[in-house]
């Protein structure tokens, strides 16, 4: 008959290993890092060598010294690929190289002592590993790496000091090895959620270098849409100009017909305002959210794709079956990005098009705004509708694949909304559903 409490305390440990287990395969799922199914691998069969460790069941010997040579196997690859900085640190001069060895040597020394007082190999070529991480990359400052070696540093320097295992095994207490997998179970916790933290950050920071660099992708076509936008204005201003002059020189000038033609000029010099400030607004890095009305995001895409869409004569119609003025909570500038990138898409496909058709509606329900862009385009094939919204796939020979993935992105992350895509019996439908401004 086993000892009720120590029947409990495997029962504890066996529980903290499968919430690590749950824990890292969750973690796996969503983020697809190799270092968190290594962890869970490892975990896995770090719980069977336990049970089969704990002679509670009857298990094949061989059981533990396979699991054992797995889990091990397994803490080398969650090591290696949760490592961070250099291997092999740069050496210079004869004092970096005696320096260097040095440290391996309390690297090599420290991780012995771990075995010694712990007897599981797959933590300590973990803590082994991730010490030579931190020791020869000190300068860069590994937060989740430094966190998961200094408490099994600590740990084993406490362990030492006070002798506690020799205390630990005269009193007849549970096995030690039992605390590693408690200890090993915290740290682990504590260090993956700093790291997943870094990780998202270094995600967030991208997806923003991206976001703005893909406003840059089609720069040469922008900067013939500004050209476009401007050489119509200025024909009008400088025709102005011509007649104010002739009227003035044949001494025909008359006061209200000058008021007439400062009236027009200043309407030029508006439009060309407007013109400046919609691409500026687009190109500036993303501000602060803020309430804004949809139909300035849809005029801001417009007014940008304007010189595409007359050059070859597509009718864009704007429609609105809600109020005109209702707004959402947002990025401005990045509903335009969705906008300009799904528009752009369909000016591409509609070029070769009889009686080109973009149209866009607007419309509401108690809780949403939904903008539907449709196109008389034929279509997205059956094959690579479910693909459109992955990096780097596309269609064209030249495109770079970011546009509508960034717009997923946006629409699902920055608006918290949704973006749908099917083909219509003219050609491709995209919907955006973003929850209302309160």
């Amino acid at each position: 008959m086993f000892d009720i409490n120590l029947i409990l305390f495997y029962g504890i440990t066996f529980g903290i290993l499968i919430m690590t287990i749950a824990y890292t395969f969750v973690r796996y799922i969503y983020s697809k890092e190799i270092f968190y199914i290594s962890y869970c691998f490892m975990q896995i069969f770090s719980l069977i060598y336990i049970v089969t460790y704990s002679k509670l069941f009857q298990i094949n010997p061989f059981i533990q010294e396979l699991s054992l040579v797995i889990a091990s196997l397994s803490a080398v690859l969650f090591a290696i690929t949760y490592y961070e900085g250099k291997f092999l640190p740069k050496i210079t001069n004869y004092k970096e190289l005696i320096i260097s060895t040095l440290l391996l040597n309390v690297v090599i020394l420290t991780a012995f002592y771990h075995y010694m007082l712990f007897e599981y190999l797959p933590y300590t070529i973990i803590y082994g590993i991730l010490f030579i991480s931190i020791i020869f990359n000190l300068k860069e400052g590994f937060k989740p790496t430094l966190i998961y070696v200094i408490g099994w540093s600590i740990f084993c320097i406490l362990l030492f000091v006070f002798n506690f295992k020799n205390f630990y095994n005269q009193n007849g207490y549970f096995d030690l090895v039992l605390l590693v997998f408690a200890m090993e179970a915290m740290l682990f916790t504590i260090s993956i959620a700093y790291k997943y933290n870094d990780l998202k950050n270094k995600n967030q920071n991208f997806e923003k270098m991206v976001l703005q660099q893909s406003k840059f992708v089609k720069s040469g076509e922008m900067i013939a849409n500004i050209t476009h936008q401007f050489r119509q204005p200025l024909n009008n201003i400088s025709y102005i100009l011509m007649n104010l002059k002739k009227k003035f020189e044949n001494k025909n000038l008359d006061e209200i017909y000058f008021d007439k033609k400062i009236e027009q000029a200043n309407s030029q010099v508006i439009f060309l305002s407007k013109t400046i400030d919609d691409f500026k607004e687009f190109y500036t890095k993303s501000k602060e959210k803020e309430i804004f009305m949809v139909k300035d995001a849809i005029s801001n895409a417009s007014t940008i794709l304007s010189a595409d869409l007359k050059n070859h004569n597509i009718d864009l119609e704007i429609g609105f079956e809600t109020f005109e003025d209702i707004k959402i909570f947002g990025v401005k500038s990045e509903l335009s990005q969705v906008l300009i990138a799904i528009i752009s898409n369909s000016i591409d496909v509609l070029k070769n098009i009889k009686n080109p058709k973009i149209q866009i509606e607007v419309s509401s329900s108690s809780a949403e705004v939904i903008i539907k862009l449709a196109d008389n385009g034929g279509g997205i094939k059956v094959k690579n509708l479910k693909k459109i919204f992955e990096p780097y796939f596309s269609t064209k020979e030249e495109g770079t694949g970011i546009g509508l993935y960034l717009s997923k992105m946006i629409i699902e992350e920055s608006f918290a909304g949704k973006i749908l895509v099917e083909n219509k019996k003219e050609g491709v439908l995209f919907s955006l559903f973003i929850e209302k401004a309160l």
